[in-house]
């Protein structure tokens, strides 16, 4: 999977990695990735909400040790 910009929110709790996540996708151009690392346990549901809200595609998501990837297309 080839990401356009990776964003580290690691120890952000919610709302802030979904609102950064809104300023970098409103930075980045129609079908680009976005991957945005976190260590909130909710950001897991934040961001399929978020994704359903918006319009933008959540393409990935998984957790690794104490963080959680999310891959989001723009949409």
């Amino acid at each position: 999977m080839n990401v356009h910009k990776e964003l580290d929110t690691r120890g952000l709790n919610c709302p802030l990695p979904i609102l950064k996540a809104k300023k970098a996708l409103a930075e980045m151009e129609s079908g680009q990735l976005l991957k945005v690392v976190s260590t909130d346990p909710g950001s897991l549901r934040d961001f399929k909400a978020f994704a359903r809200q918006t319009g933008n595609e959540l393409m990935e998501q998984s957790s690794q040790a104490d963080e959680f990837i999310h891959v989001l297309k723009r949409r």
